[in-house]
């Protein structure tokens, strides 16, 4: 049970942690000049017609699609699909849409987390959408899907389902960010990381499937624990049971203590100078210990099991 916990598949919120970016795309400029950085667009929906739709940068977007533009960098400064990604033709026809955005080669260790921003077109949706976030661990060797709408590839690790019940408001209407921290690699390890674009029952007379953008993607390497911790305090243990102990190296008072969960909610909250704080009341998992003293803040990581 333990190890079980300790390699969920984490989706959540970044928090205040000090991190060093490994890679960042804004979708900014043009699709050819995304391409040309080692991006890649397959559909893979069925049926498909000739000039069926791919991700793209937009040039323009419809009336009352992305009113506030992309989440940062202007008005088309985000990645986009929609419906017209199956049918047999732009405005008829319907079918299972899969159609994928597929980043460059990049080099990840347990631990980094990936992170990007997504929203639907339409502020108030009228046809359900849905995305995942998915993941080859072969590099440049990778099998891009080529059989159909079912086929993943060499993309067989699930890292984020956004609304896979297909909802008609489960898909976020303004940008919302979503993150996934790597776990299961036992070395550093050449990854591609793709955008998948899948609904069933879509298309322009389906009765699901209308337009999602994505932003502002990237991979950060996360410090369990910033300097001002390191240099100020010690915990343990960590993993945890009951209690978490906390060691001053300087004597400074604490003026409080927070702790929050992987979603960024706050389950613990001590006004108090202590030397331990009881977690015995926390569901397994990982959490986030921030101290506050008169010299500044520091936060660092632990396991509750």
């Amino acid at each position: 049970m333990k190890k079980k916990l300790l390699s969920l598949l984490l989706l959540l919120f970044i928090s205040n942690v000090n991190a060093q970016n490994i890679y960042s795309f804004g979708f900014d400029g043009t699709t050819s000049e995304m391409i040309n950085t080692g991006w890649s667009v397959i559909n893979q929906s069925s049926p498909i017609y000739p000039t069926a739709n791919k991700w793209n940068i937009p040039t323009a977007v419809p009336t009352n699609y992305f009113p506030t533009g992309g989440q940062a960098g202007g008005t088309f400064s985000f990645a986009t699909v929609n419906y017209q990604s199956t049918g047999t033709s732009a405005t008829a026809g319907s079918g299972s849409i899969s159609n994928w955005l597929i980043s460059p080669v990049i080099t990840l260790e347990n631990g980094n987390v990936i992170s990007f921003y997504t929203r639907t077109g339409k502020a108030t949706p009228t046809k359900a959408d849905r995305m995942q976030l998915r993941m080859s661990t072969n590099g440049m060797f990778s099998t891009d899907p080529a059989l159909g709408s079912t086929d993943v590839g060499d993309y067989t690790n699930l890292l984020v389902d956004v609304n896979p019940s297909l909802t008609l408001t489960g898909y976020p209407q303004n940008w919302t960010q979503y993150s996934y921290t790597v776990v299961g690699l036992s070395e550093p390890t050449t990854c591609r990381i793709a955008f998948r674009y899948f609904v069933t029952s879509g298309g322009p007379t389906g009765s699901r499937s209308d337009q999602i953008g994505i932003d502002t993607f990237s991979i950060d390497t996360t410090l369990a624990t910033d300097s001002f911790f390191a240099s100020n305090y010690s915990v343990g243990p960590n993993p945890v049971n009951d209690v978490i102990n906390i060691n001053s190296k300087t004597n400074a008072v604490i003026n409080s203590i927070e702790i929050t969960d992987v979603n960024g909610r706050v389950v613990k909250n001590i006004s108090d100078s202590v030397s331990q704080v009881n977690v015995s009341g926390l569901s397994s998992g990982v959490y986030l210990l921030k101290i506050k003293n008169k010299n500044g803040v520091g936060t660092s990581k632990f396991v509750k099991e």
